[in-house]
């Protein structure tokens, strides 16, 4: 359904639904409110049924469901079943083993887990404490908590708006980008025409939470607690919890794979060994060695250990994570939605095009408009304390070496005219170098031009010279003086009156950031789409957009996009070009994600501001700022960029690339064991008890938790293979585990493990004398011999798994461009393995626990030439696929070319007259 946002109905206490917009008049009689306030009495009994003015906490799930949430995981489920068929075997060490490995696993996680969540508190801290409020005639200070709607509130510079209000006197400058995403603060002016298509646009209202930069003013509550804008975001961003990541759900369906194979192979080969002439008791831990051969018991915590250290790696990089598995979705993004101010931009406004009074561009300020701007100012540089934009002017000056000091500039005023909301200018009467007085004006050109003379009103150049740069977006301020007779000091008309001379006109933009087009165009390579979603104007939007490297295509207004049908929606952001979405609500941008998401796509949504909190808490990865954002964004969010820089989105693509890319290695390396630790029992089952178990269901233990945990994490760590950012994104669905690694892992790596594994148990067994049906029980003859065996077949796992770690180390590419040694935390892993199963093997308390025995030194060859056996099977198998894809395909490599949202045309540049050079800017 479209939605609309053009009024904001509220309820008097009459019961009546009133308009704030309406005239002044009929909003205090439906208020019931007059000129000198609610009375006391009123004022309690609007309290009570409106209740205070606060926003109220969203109720969070408790821990004990958090807890439970974490346990009932399905490879947790498979871990703690492994614990209990442990314990039934009568290993209740390793039982307890396992759950360690849960019980810490989840530990971790909820920890990691619990920080999010915290949006609404931030909102509240967007209230002001206290504001003055007039009752019963008499100017009070109250508490914000204790404002009820019909309030008269007092409102000026510095003040924070206590609530949503309508102007009923005077005029305020106010600073709104959190609410609205403008870098430039907005006139708002009880006497103004309210033609506004929205009401967040509306010239007559102010809300909670803005911050007013000048000007005083009077306004009447309308609205206070959830029922502000404010407010309606709060609701918006606990509307939804948190969901599934892509890879919690594709590890959700392997886990419920890997637990139907086990319990079903379990079952099956069950009445197999009563058949083989097993007791039922030895037919049961039978089939309990099969259910724990096909647990993978390492690959939960190797999962969130990898996850976690994906979050260190990103919080080196300048992102601080909430929730561990946002890693991978970040990797697995498909479009990203980006504010622009503060996120594509500085945040800052700057000077970027200066014309004279002809509308011809200049090199530079010339000293008469170098004077002007800073005589005509308020701010203060130095304390970075004033309008953005007069900071940009000032910074303007100083860099033409003049001399903006405030105690300078105040020495020499005479008066001044404070900027008027309606007039949309200031003006200062000042002493200049020759003793004389000047008038100083700068505001709107369509406030200064016509009081430069006819000449100058009426001239074409600059009439041109002032569309062209409004054009390319940028805010244009007219500069003007003329000299004033030694006389008293004029009043504010008579110095802003017809015979002024324009000094020159400066454009300002809040330019965009230097390193934002290298990262754009990194999301091309990446096939990643970029649309801009702001609350800004569009034609500004578009512009910084172009500047950056988008392909914008069109720009569509939320008034266009909030009737359109969902179907026309999806049509339209189902085009290969990027958007510019302009003047958006915060219901705005939800359609915008939950559209994208429904086609598919996994969202990144970026932002900084309080209206974009909603939709940073909906997508599937919110970004936020961490210097230049609000609380409220920081607290919605999943990533936080603490360098404020968009490039490092871009960062945490590739990093959730690399996680994902590791996740899918040591899941082939933890599946490839499977099959020669299955095997050994299959062959038990199948030779009908001729052939004794190969692999006990300790030794199986030992490998899954023992010996190949460090070599798994340590392929968590590898770095990102050649051609990753050149990727097109994973395709929506698209599982960790596949038929390609299944044939690595199984058919391949798994088979000639099993082989070896085999062979080598039975190699050791008949040169020990055994022959099939022979007895190997404890006591017998050949018991010793028996142990050696299954020592053997334990040993030559270990020996494949060395040979595995390597072969996962890269997915297509050979090892000698991996680098055998660059993996250092895999030799190492690697060093512990081979020293752990050194111990089980000869260390004579770990020999009776796991039944092995000391190897004779004739196996050893056997054992050394193994991991180079699977690891050139894997190698051949991989150079194989590399030449099959050598082919028309190779041209493609990862679709990058077909990737890229399109071919952009630089936008037009400018200079910035800040001092410095920005990239991308047009030469004047």
């Amino acid at each position: 359904m479209p939605v609309l946002h053009n009024r904001t109905p509220v309820t008097s206490p009459a019961g009546v639904t009133v308009d704030p917009r309406e005239p002044v008049t009929r909003l205090l009689r439906d208020l019931r409110v007059d000129e000198t306030g609610l009375s006391a009495a009123d004022a309690a009994r609007r309290l009570e049924r409106h209740g205070p003015n606060v926003l109220p906490r969203a109720a969070r799930a408790g821990l004990l469901s958090a807890v439970v949430r974490q346990f009932t995981h399905p490879l947790a489920l498979l871990l703690l079943a492994a614990a209990v068929l442990a314990a039934v075997s009568g290993t209740t060490e390793l039982a307890w083993a396992i759950l360690a490995v849960v019980v810490l696993n989840a530990v971790f996680a909820l920890v990691q887990e619990r920080q999010a969540g915290r949006a609404v508190d931030a909102l509240g801290r967007y209230l002001p404490p206290h504001a003055r409020v007039r009752r019963d005639g008499a100017v009070l200070s109250l508490a914000v908590a204790e404002i009820v709607p019909g309030d008269i509130v007092l409102l000026g510079e510095g003040d924070r708006v206590p609530a949503d209000c309508r102007l009923v006197s005077g005029a305020l400058e106010v600073d709104a980008a959190a609410l609205t995403g403008e870098s430039a603060p907005v006139d708002r002016d009880a006497l103004a025409l309210d033609r506004a298509g929205r009401a967040l646009d509306s010239p007559v209202l102010v809300w909670s939470g803005t911050a007013c930069v000048g000007g005083s003013a009077e306004a009447v509550v309308h609205a206070t607690g959830s029922d502000t804008e404010i407010g309606r975001i709060a609701a918006l961003t606990r509307r939804r919890g948190v969901e599934q990541s892509p890879l919690e759900r594709q590890v959700r369906r392997v886990a419920y794979l890997i637990a139907a194979i086990a319990v079903g192979v379990g079952i099956a080969f069950l009445p197999l060994g009563v058949m083989a002439g097993l007791s039922w008791t030895e037919a049961v831990i039978f089939a309990v060695g099969l259910l724990v051969a096909n647990v993978p018991e390492g690959l939960l915590p190797t999962i969130t250990l990898a996850l976690a250290g994906g979050v260190r790696a990103l919080a080196r990089r300048g992102a601080l994570v909430k929730r561990l598995s946002a890693v991978e979705t970040l990797g697995s993004t498909t479009v990203i939605c980006t504010d622009k101010t503060g996120t594509l931009t500085a945040g800052e406004m700057s000077v970027q095009e200066i014309r004279d009074s002809t509308g011809a561009v200049l090199d530079g300020p010339g000293p008469e408009l170098v004077d002007a701007v800073v005589a005509c100012s308020t701010a203060d540089l130095a304390a970075r304390i004033g309008d953005p934009t007069e900071l940009a002017l000032l910074e303007m000056a100083a860099a033409a070496g003049a001399d903006v000091r405030a105690d300078s500039r105040d020495r020499r005023r005479r008066a001044l005219f404070a900027f008027d909301p309606r007039r949309r200018a200031m003006s200062t009467l000042d002493a200049v170098a020759d003793g004389h007085l000047r008038v100083h004006v700068k505001g709107a050109p369509e406030f200064v031009i016509p009081r430069c003379g006819k000449d100058v009103a009426e001239s074409g150049p600059v009439v041109a010279a002032i569309d062209e740069m409004t054009g390319g977006g940028l805010r244009v301020l007219a500069v003007a003086a003329r000299d004033w007779p030694d006389s008293p000091a004029p009043g504010r008309d008579e110095a802003e009156a017809s015979g002024l001379r324009l000094l020159g006109l400066v454009g300002l933009l809040d330019p965009p950031r230097p390193e934002v087009p290298a990262a754009v165009e990194a999301c091309h390579s990446a096939g990643i789409r970029v649309h801009v979603v702001t609350g800004d104007n569009g034609r500004t939007a578009a512009e910084i957009a172009r500047r950056v490297g988008l392909g914008v295509d069109r720009v569509v207004d939320a008034s266009t996009l909030d009737t359109l049908p969902t179907d026309e929606l999806k049509a339209l952001l189902a085009g290969t070009g990027e958007i510019v979405f302009a003047r958006t609500a915060p219901e705005t941008k939800l359609r915008i994600a939950d559209a994208l998401r429904a086609d598919g796509h996994t969202v990144a949504m970026t932002g900084d501001g309080v209206n974009d909190a909603p939709a940073l808490h909906h997508a599937d990865i919110g970004v936020a700022m961490g210097r230049g954002g609000t609380d409220v964004a920081r607290e919605a969010a999943t990533m936080i960029l603490t360098d404020d820089n968009f490039a490092t989105v871009v960062a945490g693509v590739e990093e959730g690339r690399r996680v994902y890319d590791n996740v899918r290695k040591f899941v082939l390396y933890i599946f490839a064991h499977a099959v020669p630790e299955v095997v050994p029992f299959l062959l038990f089952a199948l030779s009908g008890g001729l052939v004794p178990l190969p692999l006990t269901v300790l030794q199986i233990l030992a490998v899954d938790l023992g010996t190949e945990t460090l070599p798994a994490l340590a392929l968590g760590r590898e770095r990102a293979e050649p051609g990753l950012m050149e990727r097109r994104p994973r395709r929506p669905g698209e599982g960790v585990v596949d038929r390609r690694m299944l044939v690595r892992a199984w058919a391949l790596m798994g088979t000639v493990s099993a082989v070896l594994g085999v062979g080598l148990f039975l190699l050791v067994l008949v040169r020990a004398g055994w022959t099939p049906g022979a007895d190997t029980s404890t006591g017998s003859p050949l018991h010793h011999g028996y142990l050696q065996a299954t020592t053997a077949s334990f040993a030559a796992i270990v020996a494949c798994q060395v040979g595995t770690a390597f072969a996962a180390r890269t997915d297509r590419t050979s090892l000698r461009r991996v680098g055998l040694t660059s993996n250092r935390m895999l030799l190492w892993g690697i060093a512990f393995e081979l020293a752990f199963a050194a111990a089980l093997v000869y260390v004579p308390p770990l020999q009776d626990v796991f039944g092995t025995a000391a190897l004779p030194v004739w196996v050893y060859p056997f054992l050394l030439v193994m991991p180079v056996i699977v690891w050139g099977a894997d190698e051949l198998f991989r150079w194989a696929g590399r030449r099959r894809d050598r082919g028309p395909a190779a041209s493609a490599v990862t679709g990058r070319a077909g990737s890229r949202a399109g071919t952009h045309e630089p936008g037009r540049a400018s200079r910035s007259w800040s001092g410095e050079a920005r990239p991308g800017q047009r030469q004047a």
